[in-house]
């Protein structure tokens, strides 16, 4: 996942927002573990949720409420998935951004 003496971005926020990150040369230590388990259920809440955006969209009848929800929740996922990107080295040079 990353290198020796290399800073992984891990998949929840410090204080104020502010990102966290795991200095380790151990692969499978119990941070890096903690933080892929976790990488794990955020990209399967976002698979989840693009499902259910799918299903709402084809709604006729589907409440503004509800859309407000989704797109709320959709929201966070994407912001997950970003992070998770950046993390494995698939957004290079990009930091995770905050709304």
């Amino acid at each position: 996942m990353t290198a020796p003496n290399e800073l992984r971005l891990l998949p929840w926020s410090g204080p104020e927002g502010k990102p966290c990150y795991l200095s380790t040369d151990a692969n499978g230590g119990y941070m890096s573990r903690l933080a892929d388990n976790i990488e794990a259920v955020q990209l399967g809440t976002a698979a989840e949720l693009l499902e259910e955006a799918s299903d709402t969209l084809v709604d006729q009848e589907v409440g503004r409420e509800d859309l407000r929800r989704l797109a709320q929740e959709l929201t966070g996922a994407l912001r997950d998935v970003l992070r998770v990107a950046a993390s494995r080295g698939h957004l290079a040079g990009s930091a995770p951004h905050r709304s």
